[in-house]
This record gives structure tokens, C-alpha cells and sequence, in this order.
């Protein structure tokens, strides 16, 4: 999505990582009753918006609406209607909490222009993934950002791994490479507009690679302007998409005939004529938007460790509820990839606690 990153990453992570409070690492402060509660409060607020956003994701790419059960096509518009969300709602945010604060030393709205175009493509391209590929399988691959990470690192800057790091890439790719080559359920891929998995793995992937680059220049304009907060980010972020979605889904139909992306017209039209999809798709940003405030205040409270905890669990969850609910049976060989997958996310995070540790 087109919202600040979430801990990623970037998910859709990948939020903005606000900086942490300087607390003498306690997490947060305060007597421990009152921390393990805001923690509780944060674990909920993160799983409830967002695996409540997965299923609503889910059910616009997969249900037919309509007397005429027709198909929402137009996945695409979920972005722009993201972008309209979140821009609204950081401008609320930022009036209710920075509302007397200064601009001085916060990044330009026109610092976000150049990085708000993969920020517009690289989410639009994981969302039509659902097109070809199952929901929990959009997830495991969007998991996986290690790899390229990795990749890159090794290839054209040297970076020598430890072993343990390497058994993490093992289990990640390994399990999403399992997952993929093992045989969907017919009443999967009967769910699909276009059952693809080549060319939706490659679009997950390549969303992989523009939030890579989407983040860190993130943390470049964040350290440029050591001022810019969460929310001015979002906002820049938001403002930008809205205009390239605008022109790519309302200005564009009009200038080409055959345009062969989403038109905005359409999925305006299909909403009209379907209520619930309407509905569907703006639960489905204030989901996001809400997500948002509680990704912030974990990593405010308890820095990006615990963030990516709670995110990382969150999507195993994600997965569970699409098999129990949302009518996508795995099979045994597929639950253990899911598991191998999340036991390399695991170990990560183990690994990166222990260096924490190891620093304090």
C-alpha cells in the first residue's frame, strides 16, 4: 500500500520509523503492568487493522458482486484510494498533534515527488498479484525481501554474511519456492481472475525491489531533515501518489482510447452499481490509516524489533485466517512452507535481538 512503510517492509512491511524515545531501553517506561498493556494494546491494534485489511484485500480480488456476478477488475484503484485516505488522514494527524509546530528543518513537500513514483508502482504491482497468485501466497513472497537484500549486498557491494544469516535466506526462499511449485487446490484457483503463478511471484518480486528502494529514501529524507516526522512523510508520500494515480487512472482513459491500465471511470462506475464494493474498499484504507498510528507508536514506544515481531506474526495469522475463513485450504506440504518461511523470519529477528543485546 501506499501508506507510510510499515517496519519493513513494506510490507506492506515497512512503516516510517519514527525514533525511538530514549527510554534506557526499559520499553517504554512506566510500571511493567502498564507496558505489557500498551504492548497488548499495540499487538491487537496492528493484528485486527491489518489482517481485517487482508481479508477485505482478499475479498475485492476473488468475490463476484452483483446480479451479474461480475468481477471488481480494477485492483489498481485500491492504491489510489489508499492514497486519498492516508493523505487525509495524516493532514488530520498533523493538525491534531503538530498543529503549533514549526516546518523549519522538515523535509518539502516537493522532496517526496521522485520517490512517491515506485512508492505508486511498486504497491499497485503487488496488489495485482492477487490477479494470478493466491492471497497466502502474495504474502510468503512478499516476506522474503531478504533476499534480494542479500543478493544485492553480496553481488555489487562485497558484503560478507554470517552463516546464520544465510540459513535465514535458506528457509525464507526455500519455503516460498516449496510453496510456489506445489499444486494449488482446485478451489483456489477457481477464486483467481487469472490464475498465473510465473507472473505473479514476478510481480511480487519486483514489488519487493521498488519498496527497497521506496525505504531508503525514506531514511535518506529523514535524515536530511532530522525534523520530518511519521506523518509528514505519509503525507508528502500520499499527496504525490494521489496526483500520479489521478493522472494514471482519470487523465490518461481520456487522452487514450485503448488504455490498458485501470480506469478510475470504471471503478467508479462498478462501485456505484455495487455498494458493498465501495464499502469494502474504504474499510480497506482506514484499516490501513489506523494501522498506521499503532506501527508508529510500537516503534515509538518499543523500537522496530518489537514492530517487526508483531508484523512478522501478523502475517503468519494473515494466512491462517485466509485458509479457515476465507475458503483457501493448504495442504500439509503447503503449511510446511508457511512454516519454514516463518521460521527463517524468526531467526532473523532472533538474530537481530541478539545483536541488540549485544550492543547494550
Amino acid at each position: 500500500m501506499v501508506t507510510a512503510r510499515k517496519g519493513r517492509g513494506g510490507g506492506g512491511g515497512g512503516a516510517v520509523r519514527p525514533r525511538p524515545r530514549d527510554r534506557g531501553g526499559d520499553g517504554g517506561g512506566g510500571s511493567m503492568a502498564a507496558r505489557v498493556a500498551v504492548l497488548a494494546f499495540c499487538v491487537a491494534g496492528i493484528w485486527s487493522a491489518y489482517i481485517t485489511q487482508g481479508v477485505l484485500q482478499e475479498t475485492l480480488s476473488t468475490k463476484r458482486f452483483g446480479p451479474e456476478a461480475r468481477r471488481f477488475e480494477h485492483l489498481a484503484f485500491l492504491n489510489f484510494a489508499q492514497n486519498v485516505v492516508c493523505f487525509v488522514w495524516s493532514f488530520i494527524m498533523i493538525k491534531l498533534w503538530s498543529g503549533g509546530t514549526s516546518s523549519a528543518g522538515r523535509a518539502p513537500l516537493l522532496k517526496y515527488w521522485g520517490v512517491s513514483i515506485t512508492n505508486t508502482i511498486g504497491p499497485t504491482m503487488g496488489i495485482e498479484a492477487l490477479k494470478y497468485i493466491s492471497y497466502p501466497a502474495q504474502v510468503l513472497a512478499k516476506s522474503s525481501k531478504m533476499i534480494p537484500v542479500m543478493l544485492m549486498g553480496t553481488i555489487l557491494y562485497g558484503v560478507k554474511y554470517t552463516f546464520p544469516e544465510y540459513l535465514c535466506t535458506f528457509l525464507v526462499a526455500g519455503g516460498v519456492s516449496s510453496f510456489a511449485l506445489l499444486k494449488t487446490s482446485s478451489k483456489t484457483i477457481k477464486k483467481l481472475a487469472n490464475p498465473n503463478a510465473p507472473l505473479g511471484y514476478t510481480l511480487c518480486f519486483l514489488n519487493l525491489a521498488f519498496d527497497g528502494y521506496t525505504n531508503s529514501t525514506q531514511d535518506l529524507i529523514k535524515s536530511r531533515y532530522p525534523k520530518t516526522n511519521p506523518w509528514d512523510i505519509m503525507l508528502g508520500m500520499n499527496l504525490w501518489g494521489t496526483i500520479y494515480n489521478s493522472v494514471i487512472m482519470f487523465v490518461a482513459p481520456l487522452l487514450f482510447s485503448n488504455w490498458p491500465y485501470a480506469n478510475g471511470f470504471e471503478a467508479v462506475r462498478f462501485c456505484q452499481e455495487n455498494p458493498e464494493v465501495a464499502w469494502d474498499i474504504f474499510l480497506f484504507c482506514l484499516c490501513g490509516a489506523v494501522g498506521q498510528n499503532f506501527i508508529f507508536l510500537t516503534i515509538s514506544r518499543f523500537g522496530s524489533l518489537t514492530n517487526t515481531t508483531i508484523t512478522t506474526t501478523r502475517k503468519f495469522m494473515s494466512i491462517v485466517v485466509s485458509s479457515v475463513i476465507s475458503g483457501n485450504p493448504l495442504s500439509l506440504e503447503q503449511w510446511g512452507s508457511v512454516v519454514m518461511v516463518f521460521s527463517g523470519l524468526s531467526l532473523q529477528i532472533y538474530l537481530k535481538w541478539k545483536r541488540k543485546k549485544g550492543k547494550e
